[in-house]
């Protein structure tokens, strides 16, 4: 029997420059109010969810020591810290996602696969009163950093996709965006559901699927194209990432088709939304790849490798293998 094809899956890589590590462990909450909100926010980022985001580089250095040689990596997104909020086209988060994808690339060649994340975009804080996506930001990722916002891989009788969570998902960030420049988004968007469209309309009835999305929110609309749905059956796992942890995954299964909260501020109202779609994702045969750090309570953080027979006499094989800080 032939040797598998081995995929290793990484993400939420969250590499902080100098620059973005001189905003300080404190960036996401020193601006919120009133003082006992602040507070709240911040005993839940100590205890739960990341209390040192801006000290975990060397997350990056345990991955490509423990990865060995896969015939392919992909990246599925978030290679820096946003500290800026406004994605790559802030300075000192482009250096981060720079050095990510230069080492990324230097490690691994033409093997590797770089997804986008919501990070390299941009979007408001957690107070939804600063940042969100900017133009610039897109063309930086694709003109300097060269990520592609769709590929396809075709091997043996797997096709593999990448896909730009953002633009697919973008009604979801209305408030994210400046009007000005709102009818490029959606005109970007267009242009990225047609060229989805015509590559699930080629899929031979014969293959199997491995879609990788960054973040989920996205597929309830990829749910709405036709094209995909006539596809669902044959897609073996969908790969995303932006939860961090399996702790964040198991409530958006229990919490789906919740109401929409809109009285809690921008980011709960988003997140509401999301889990309100939530119940589409499931024909997608949902896997979340965690972030190479994990969160603060579990420490869960690590990479996924994928085993697959070209042939499919064999269901593909996934094993998480966990990077302890």
């Amino acid at each position: 029997m032939p040797e598998p094809f081995r995929i290793a899956v990484v993400s939420d890589i969250h590499y902080a420059s100098a620059a973005e590590q001189a905003r300080g462990d404190d960036h996401e909450f020193r601006d919120i109010h009133p003082a006992v909100v602040r507070a709240v926010f911040r005993l839940y980022r100590h205890t739960v969810w990341m209390r040192h985001p801006l000290r975990h580089n060397a997350q990056l250095d345990r991955f490509l020591a423990a990865v060995g040689e896969p015939d392919l990596v992909v990246a599925n997104g978030d290679y820096t810290c946003g500290t800026g909020y406004v994605g790559v086209s802030d300075e000192a988060a482009m250096q981060s996602a720079r050095e990510v994808v230069t080492r990324l690339r230097t490690r691994f060649g033409n093997r590797v696969r770089l997804n986008l994340g919501d990070h390299e975009l941009g979007k408001l804080n957690v107070s939804g009163h600063k940042g969100g996506l900017r133009l610039r930001s897109w063309r930086r990722c694709v003109e300097e950093l060269g990520l592609q916002p769709f590929w396809r891989e075709t091997r043996g009788d797997y096709e593999l996709m990448g896909v730009a969570s953002t633009l697919l998902a973008l009604p979801v960030f209305a408030a994210d965006m400046l009007a000005e420049e709102r009818p490029e988004w959606e005109r970007l968007r267009d242009a990225h559901r047609a060229e989805i469209r015509a590559a699930f309309e080629t899929v031979s009835p014969r293959a199997r699927v491995l879609l990788f999305c960054h973040d989920p929110t996205a597929l309830a609309f990829l749910w709405e194209e036709d094209a995909v749905r006539a596809r669902l059956g044959q897609i073996e796992a969908t790969l995303i990432g932006h939860l961090h942890s399996p702790l964040y995954l198991w409530p958006s299964r229990v919490l789906a088709g919740m109401p929409v909260i809109r009285f809690l501020g921008h980011t709960v109202q988003r997140m509401s939304t999301a889990l309100n779609q939530a119940r589409r994702w499931r024909p997608f045969r949902v896997r979340l790849c965690p972030s190479l750090a994990g969160i603060e309570l579990l420490k869960d953080g690590g990479f996924l490798t994928i085993e697959l027979d070209l042939t499919r006499e064999r269901p593909a094989r996934f094993e998480f293998h966990p990077l302890p800080r």
